[in-house]
């Protein structure tokens, strides 16, 4: 079981390609610097909360009934005009869901954004997943994950401008947190290995 939280350095160093500075960037940046934050992050050893989230094509959907017929993969995603997000995706797609799709896990993207808009991204790629979205990012802080992004708003369609860091959190059947990673950019996302490493030991 593993929980980490990278920072910034972390994240860029060696990495050849650059990161984008927005000011989205330079927004979450600034406040996954504080120190302070970290120990409120999700951690492995908490609980998945009972939280509703809104599918897309499905509508509302309960983690807790979720998780009772298999492991929770919880991916969080700023929107779905995001780049960095939208590769991300897609690359789960591919390496990712397969895999946890024979192993009875759920696939869980999370994104604050409402469902009307997050479902383009869901329809560019052909996800065969759950897309979901976290409108009031109830979800987003209960996990202490979620940052303010006033340039956000009017992307969300929410009327509220939080964003998640990037985030994977692995959650096995009776709800306890197995996986807690937590990146300071979404260009670097969690190694599907570790994944099913985590999904492997719920």
């Amino acid at each position: 079981m593993t929980t980490s939280v990278r920072n910034p350095g972390d994240v860029t160093r060696g990495t050849a390609r650059p990161i984008r500075q927005s000011a989205e960037d330079r927004t979450f940046r600034r406040q996954f610097e504080s120190s302070a934050i970290w120990n409120r992050m999700v951690a492995v050893g908490d609980r998945l909360p009972d939280v509703p989230l809104l599918e897309v094509d499905l509508g509302p959907v309960h983690l807790n009934r979720m998780r009772q017929t298999g492991p929770v993969v919880l991916v969080f995603v700023r929107h779905a005009g995001s780049t960095a997000c939208d590769d991300l995706l897609r690359s789960y797609r591919d390496s990712l869901a397969p895999s946890l799709l024979e192993l009875g896990a759920h696939l869980v993207a999370v994104s604050p954004q409402a469902p009307d808009r997050l479902e383009a991204v869901k329809r560019r790629h052909d996800l065969d997943f759950f897309v979901t979205s976290d409108p009031r990012h109830v979800l987003i802080d209960a996990f202490n994950i979620g940052f303010s992004s006033p340039d956000a708003k009017r992307v969300l369609g929410t009327g509220r401008s939080v964003l998640p860091f990037a985030a994977v959190v692995v959650a096995d059947r009776s709800g306890l947190i197995r996986l807690a990673d937590v990146h300071a950019d979404w260009s670097t996302g969690t190694a599907p290995d570790r994944i099913l490493d985590a999904v492997h030991g719920a």
